[in-house]
């Protein structure tokens, strides 16, 4: 029963907690809000698409095959 009641007090708190580091952030860094809003979104999809080239290729079936053909060029 505690763990619920913490869990709903921390759900009510987290959103004032976020608007208020928004806030400060967009204060410390001199510019509104919604800039700094969406350039946040544009940075994680950069670093999402990042993320995302580079887990695959380093997918082990795709290094297995690159490995074999590699293999097979140097032999002939």
């Amino acid at each position: 029963m505690l763990m619920l009641s913490l869990f709903h007090a921390l759900s009510a708190l987290l959103p004032r907690l976020l608007k208020l580091a928004t806030r400060l952030m967009a204060h410390a860094l001199n510019v509104p809000e919604p800039l700094l809003h969406s350039t946040g979104v544009y940075v994680v999809v950069q670093v999402q698409a990042a993320e995302h080239r580079a887990a695959r290729s380093l997918c082990p079936t795709r290094l297995v095959r690159r490995f074999r053909s590699l293999c097979r060029r140097s032999a002939s």
